[in-house]
């Protein structure tokens, strides 16, 4: 079996290295200046171990990768990305292909069901980073991540508990799940704080439980559940001294002047459902906004100050 890591970033490169690293067949799709590094240097893991560079084979698409029946696509694209990927796996894939969407946000797996039979959902606990092309780093050792693992919508099965098996043997904690979106709601609340990440002058904290309960609000408006309490996930493991870590993904993203950032489908969900439901969520709309503008050059990073957003919506 093939796994094609589409989105070889931070935790599609990271995850892509340590399945490589544990003897599987691998295959990347990449774009711009990350393809062009791969191509020419291999893909670099640096990680509390070293650094170790895999010249694994790369595309810049899907038909590049010759696709079989019981492959496995791991989508790891940022949600704004996600629609143009979708369409050029759905060219290229045949019946059988299984995607799996280890992304942020709860919209993916809906987007990836129009396409493909098997989509499966994975929430995805893992400190990583991609600031310079070719170059992936893992923070945390020896275990990489955590993942809880399941069939979008809802459902497990054998095929869920063969992925898991490989992912922990590369290093990554599995929980196959039968209802993973509940699991990818929590980290959608979790990941709320990226917008602020990047707009704001420092920490936010009364700014991150407004939108943090705007979001918990929408949800249960929306009848999307949450684990319980004894359910939760636990945190990723420390960062590793020798690999200090710059800041969040979509700080990352501002970093490398990608030019969009994935808070509309964070942030953005929020007030989404918001409206949908009739519910005010004026600190998320706000949030996605400005952080908008700073994904796209208009307005500069880190450059508001908590309280001012608090007056902008009242707080």
């Amino acid at each position: 079996m093939t796994w094609c890591i589409y989105g070889a970033g931070a935790i599609g490169g990271v995850i892509a290295a340590r399945l490589a690293l544990a003897g599987e067949e691998v295959a990347l799709v990449a774009r711009g200046a990350q393809l062009a590094a791969i191509r020419e240097r291999g893909l670099v893991l640096r990680d509390p171990e070293g650094d170790r560079t895999l010249p694994l084979p790369v595309h810049e698409s899907a038909a590049g990768v010759g696709l079989r029946a019981g492959d496995t696509v791991l989508l790891a694209v940022k949600s704004q990305d996600t629609a143009a990927a979708l369409a050029d796996l759905a060219a290229a894939a045949p019946a059988g292909v299984r995607v799996v969407c280890l992304q942020n946000g709860v919209d993916n797996e809906r987007q990836a069901l129009r396409y493909f039979d098997d989509v499966y959902g994975a929430a995805v606990t893992l400190l990583a980073s991609f600031t310079e092309p070719g170059v992936v780093v893992a923070h945390s050792a020896p275990l990489v991540g955590i993942l809880q693992l399941g069939r979008a919508p809802g459902g497990a099965d054998a095929a869920a508990e063969q992925l898991a098996g490989t992912l922990r043997s590369a290093g990554i904690r599995v929980d196959v799940t039968d209802d993973v979106m509940r699991y990818k709601n929590l980290k959608l609340l979790r990941n709320l704080g990226n917008a602020i990440e990047i707009v704001c002058s420092g920490a936010a904290p009364t700014l991150l439980a407004r939108a943090t309960a705007e979001g918990e609000r929408v949800l249960a408006a929306a009848g999307a559940a949450l684990p319980g309490p004894a359910e939760d996930v636990p945190g990723p493991e420390p960062v590793h001294p020798a690999v200090p870590r710059l800041g969040g993904s979509t700080l990352q993203s501002v970093v490398r002047n990608s030019g969009s950032v994935e808070t509309d489908y964070l942030n953005g969900e929020v007030a989404l459902l918001g409206r949908l439901h009739g519910i005010p969520t004026p600190a998320n709309a706000l949030l996605q906004r400005l952080a908008r503008e700073v994904g796209a050059g208009t307005l500069a990073a880190r450059s508001l100050d908590e309280s001012d957003l608090l007056a902008r919506i009242g707080g």
